[in-house]
């Protein structure tokens, strides 16, 4: 061989080896991402349903890196957290503000930069954005909502429907990516996202029983009227009592000359579902909620009694899909262990924001109270984050774009909006890190009726402002962790109230708001709140 080839060779084999080796020393990425699962479902958490447990592989997950106590959202609904995510940059500025949006998939994402240094990205499961995924070597994903058993999935090679439960074939499809679809010379960034726990909650099969012998406790705000908070909590669409749909959300019998036409913010989806599952799927279904049913019907509950019916059925239906969610955990982290994949993958487990479990007498999310706004953030990084570590920062999915683009070491652009998480994953806190979070939720009216509002919050306080009605409430956390008692118009608090006020303009400026957010006339309002003007 020539002396000049010889050398170009030794060329060549030295960038390729440097290659090899920066792709080694760059982690991994495994997002686990799930849709609408509360922390306080989470036993890591130490909620109020830490005594039932559905999440051993999540705790697991916990106690081997850092969880993170003030985790919250920036828009408490599905589609607009996850866009996000995937931005970096507030609902305003993304543009996608509603589920009704669709998301600009051209702009400026994490995985297209993820992408464009050479790692293998991958998005599987929900996706929830209305257009097809960009920046992704592979993706297949569930159509719009998606369904719990037989769903379609779309990919660029079109759409197909796959026999099984949601859950358990997102997690297949990820570990046959992990195993076969990937360039094992390139490290990965992985979004592995279930539809599981969201609205209307079909457990798997092997769990439809589970929990029946367990007494769950009920939240001690099961039968809150909201007498002391601002109008628009009054005036939802999301109470147990009288809007969770007894044969569509929790397929129990038609009582009391029941109308299938009647009620608001109505979910048929779980109702449709069920006429596509298999024969061997509904009889195995049927057997065990027909026997319940007919429970129900001879027992002829009423007032007190029915509701508490309808939020035991709901919460067991709801921590059997979680329980699914915690298997799906320990496969993929039990594949990263025996591929020897394991210490050099970071792992987070998230959700798109909270969600009320009865807590104030509601389900869904929306609000910016606490149940609503805090999201669940787990991250094991190994040889980085203290194994069992618990972080109290102030921290937002804006920031989860930034972190992995640090944590994979690409430059981060100076128009995203958020912080990268690394030097507290790492044990550090900035000198500069933000004392309050910004929250904005745009959509109204619509499902829920829940009105637009704005605000902050510190580890202390937080300030709401429902704009188109004028509205305010200002709540102390330290002493009303449930948020039942509105103190805006209390003297004692009128320094704070002032101090969060200033914060809220700050933060306005800051993350450059754009939206109109002045009050509506009178003849508005009572069109939204009929007897409104007595209250």
């Amino acid at each position: 061989m020539p002396k000049r080839n010889r050398i170009l060779l030794s060329i060549l084999t030295f960038i390729c080896l440097n290659v090899s080796l920066l792709a080694a020393e760059r982690p991994n990425i495994l997002f686990i991402f799930t849709d609408d699962h509360a922390p306080h479902s989470i036993g890591a958490y130490d909620g109020w349903l830490k005594d039932v447990n559905p999440t051993p592989n999540i705790d697991k997950l916990a106690s081997q890196g850092m969880l993170f106590k003030n985790s919250f959202c920036t828009n408490s609904i599905c589609g607009p957290s996850r866009a996000v995510i995937q931005t970096g940059k507030h609902s305003h500025i993304n543009g996608f503000m509603t589920n009704g949006n669709k998301f600009d998939g051209d702009q400026q994402t994490f995985p297209k930069l993820l992408q464009k240094a050479d790692y293998q990205t991958a998005m599987i499961g929900k996706w929830h954005l209305g257009t097809d995924p960009q920046g992704f070597d592979f993706w297949k994903v569930l159509p719009g909502q998606g369904d719990y058993y037989n769903p379609a999935f779309k990919s660029p090679k079109g759409r197909e429907v796959i026999e099984g439960y949601c859950t358990d074939l997102v997690t297949g499809m990820a570990l046959e990516w992990l195993e076969n679809g990937r360039d094992k010379e390139k490290p990965f960034m992985l979004m592995c996202q279930h539809k599981a726990p969201h609205r209307t909650w079909m457990p798997p099969l092997r769990y439809l029983t589970l929990y029946d012998d367990v007494n769950i406790p009920e939240p001690a705000t099961l039968f809150d009227n909201w007498e002391d908070n601002a109008s628009p909590a009054r005036h939802q669409e999301m109470e147990i009592d009288g809007h969770l749909n007894i044969v569509f959300d929790c397929f129990g019998p038609p009582l009391h000359g029941w109308d299938p036409d009647s009620g608001k913010s109505v979910d048929r989806s779980g109702f449709r579902n069920k006429q596509k599952m298999t024969p061997e799927q509904l009889k195995a279904w049927n057997k065990v909620f027909d026997a319940k049913n007919n429970e129900l019907v001879k027992l002829n509950l009423k007032g007190k009694d029915l509701i508490r019916w309808k939020y035991h059925r709901y919460i067991r239906n709801y921590l059997r899909c979680v329980k699914g969610v915690d298997d799906s955990v320990g496969q993929l982290m039990n594949y990263l262990e025996e591929k020897g994949l394991a210490e050099n993958t970071i792992v987070i487990y998230s959700s798109d924001q909270g969600f009320y479990l009865g807590d104030h007498g509601w389900y869904d999310k929306r609000w910016m109270y606490e149940e609503s706004l805090q999201m669940p953030f787990i991250c094991k990084w190994p040889n980085v984050t203290k194994p069992g570590s618990v972080n109290e920062e102030l921290i937002q999915n804006l920031d989860y774009a930034e972190t992995f683009l640090d944590v994979a070491g690409v430059e981060i652009p100076s128009d995203m909006q958020g912080k990268s998480l690394v030097p507290l994953l790492k044990g550090e806190t900035p000198a500069d890190w933000r004392d309050s979070i910004y929250y904005h939720y745009h959509e109204f009216p619509s499902v829920h009726m829940v009105a637009k509002h704005n605000g902050v919050r510190t580890k202390r306080y937080k300030l709401i402002q429902f704009y188109q009605f004028g509205e305010w409430e200002f709540y102390d956390l330290e002493k009303d962790p449930d948020e039942l008692q509105n103190e805006y118009n209390n003297p004692q608090y009128a320094k704070e109230v002032a101090k969060l006020k200033k914060q809220l303009i700050e933060q306005e400026t800051l993350y450059k708001e754009n939206t109109d957010r002045k009050e509506m006339p009178a003849e508005w309002k009572q069109k939204f709140r009929a007897g409104a003007a007595e209250e």
